[in-house]
């Protein structure tokens, strides 16, 4: 079923889809998990591989997906659809939709709790903090009270939803005008907090002196793992935000801001958390705990952590909404698009399937023994659906959309479409081996080494 373009909606300018964009990409990824990686995996010498991937991994991969979307104004689903018809690459759209609502039914878990640590720092119980073993103990109860955990899931959802409900100009373009840029300034406020702590020199050396001697495979493998998931890049988000670009934008420079933006976000998260760790005496490689645990502790400990914890977790929770904005956005498409739903009914659906599916994410923390250790496997129902569904899911997407586009479609097609309307793509002889060959080779290898660090 084809709709007209006002009917699916259409950005109003190129700084709106550019701050949309960048708005699904800039989320926790950014202001929880490159610092944690970083963390772990050498600092600095971390930055420099990451942004080596942003550039030869993640700038194709969005640059494909947009030409995408934009060429056949439509969802994954039915831009596969259009582009190869009567062929099995419209299950790689499916797969899409199916890991954008899975994604959002943990993802507004974790978003959730943002949301009640955000009012924790408000109430001051953090100041009451003395060690981090109480710092855990707060979190454990927390995690652990099912009413909490299906109310801070139901409020992000909802919020989520108004957003969407308003469509692509009136929902996410106005939000995401508004949410970005206070959350650039939230975020600025706080590294200038966290660079003038005392002792927190260390904490930018550790950053911004790489030690290369610490560059190796496995850190190399974190960076490409986290370049693909920072950019919502493997699900079809992008091809769906690209399917509202107009003709007239330069897609190769609107995916270039959206990565510059999205990465100089993740680089400002690491200026705000690593100088005030070591400000605070405490380890850079502390883990996937960072938020929930060691932040609650240094806050009581830091001159000023009463205001610096309001910031931090009204910052995450605004990245975080930014990001589950675009992952209901695209089975919310699917259903417009392809069976001819309103708005409306489509993101009450949606939403709703998200936040029942969410339900066992949330009650897995401790309130429910058999989600908390599943039989087997031994771990939490979040923690399968993460490596499921953020991992494997989106590696696959991303090999799957550069193999297409390269070999299926067609580099001269996708080309065609970047430069319409007059519009010069001055990198495409770049472009075209990277798409075609050294991307999904490098993203395959980051397969298989999810594939022997899961399974073996």
């Amino acid at each position: 079923m084809e709709l007209k373009e006002t009917q699916r909606g259409i950005w109003s300018s190129k700084i709106g889809f550019i701050l949309a964009a960048a708005g699904s990409a800039v989320g926790l990824g950014n202001i929880w998990r490159f610092p944690t990686v970083a963390g772990r995996s050498g600092g600095a010498a971390f930055v420099v591989l990451y942004l080596f991937c942003v550039v030869i991994v993640g700038l194709p991969v969005m640059i494909a997906e947009l030409s995408i979307g934009r060429h056949t104004r439509k969802n994954p689903v039915g831009a596969f659809e259009k582009l190869a018809p009567h062929s099995g690459w419209k299950y790689l759209g499916v797969l899409g939709i199916v890991t954008g609502i899975a994604i959002l039914s943990f993802y507004a878990v974790i978003a959730g709790w943002i949301i009640g640590y955000f009012f924790k720092a408000v109430g001051g119980e953090f100041q009451r903090i003395s060690t981090a073993a109480e710092s855990e103990m707060i979190f454990t109860g927390f995690a652990r009270n099912p009413f909490y955990q299906m109310l801070l899931l139901g409020i992000f959802i909802l919020l989520t939803s108004l957003v969407i409900w308003r469509g692509v100009k009136g929902g996410i373009e106005k939000w995401s005008k508004i949410l970005m840029p206070i959350l650039i300034v939230i975020l600025i406020s706080l590294v200038i907090r966290s660079v003038t702590l005392p002792g927190s020199s260390k904490g930018l050396a550790f950053y911004l002196k790489p030690d290369f001697s610490k560059m190796n495979f496995k850190i190399l493998l974190e960076a490409l793992g986290q370049a693909l998931f920072s950019l919502s890049l493997g699900m079809g988000t992008m091809i769906t935000y690209g399917s509202y670009i107009q003709k007239r934008d330069n897609l190769s420079t609107s995916a270039l801001y959206v990565c510059i933006f999205d990465t100089a976000i993740a680089i400002l998260a690491g200026f705000m958390i690593f100088p005030a760790l070591f400000a605070m005496g405490m380890k850079p490689d502390i883990g996937p705990s960072l938020i929930f645990q060691v932040i609650p502790a240094m806050l009581a400990r830091m001159p000023g952590g009463y205001f610096f914890g309001i910031g931090v977790f009204l910052l995450i929770a605004i990245a975080a909404l930014t990001s589950t904005i675009s992952l209901l956005e695209v089975p919310v498409a699917y259903v417009v698009d392809e069976k001819g739903w309103s708005r409306s009914k489509a993101v009450t659906v949606m939403g709703s399937i998200a936040f029942i599916f969410g339900i066992f994410s949330a009650l897995s923390n401790g309130a429910l023994e058999f989600l908390t250790k599943l039989p087997a496997i031994n771990t939490s129902f979040l923690n399968v659906m993460d490596t499921a569904f953020s991992k494997f899911s989106l590696a696959i997407g991303s090999l799957l959309e550069s193999l297409f586009l390269g070999w299926i479609w067609g580099t001269a097609k996708a080309i065609e479409e970047i430069e319409g309307e007059g519009v010069i793509f001055k990198y495409k002889k770049v472009w075209i081996p990277f798409i075609k060959v050294i991307t999904p080779l490098l993203i395959l290898i980051i397969f298989g080494d999810l594939l022997r660090r899961t399974f073996f």
